[in-house]
């Protein structure tokens, strides 16, 4: 599975910026994807992930109620709404997929078996 994300760039505190992942899998719907990030100097964290064949979605709480996770299983893309961006949201985005039928502990990242590329998104204050 290949995965490629786009979407990131500059933007201004407060504004938004909507961040696509385009996977090549075939069954894509079944695939839990996941949003992690890491800032310079840090290590990387979890953002947000969707379950697999409708399962729920869940949040990391640094970004509940501005982020939300969402997917096109038709274009085999995820996608990652971020509003009310923060100069603290600042880092390097990826996506990944999860092949596991039954999907838990998504917030870790070892659970995932496949990593896009990466996105850059810059918050100014």
């Amino acid at each position: 599975v290949q995965l490629q994300a786009s979407g990131g760039g500059l933007v201004q505190a407060g504004g938004s910026l909507r961040l696509s992942c385009a996977a090549s899998a075939r069954t894509f719907s079944r695939y839990s994807m996941g949003w992690f990030r890491q800032a310079p100097g840090k290590e990387r964290e979890f953002v947000a992930a969707s379950k697999g064949n409708g399962g729920s979605t869940i949040y990391a709480d640094s970004v509940k109620g501005r982020f939300t996770i969402s997917r096109d299983n038709a274009k085999n893309t995820v996608y990652l709404q971020m509003n009310n961006l923060k100069p603290e949201d600042t880092a390097v985005y990826y996506c990944a997929a999860d092949k596991r039928l039954i999907s838990s502990s998504l917030h870790l990242d070892y659970q995932y078996d496949y990593w896009g590329q990466g996105t850059l998104v810059t918050v100014s204050s």
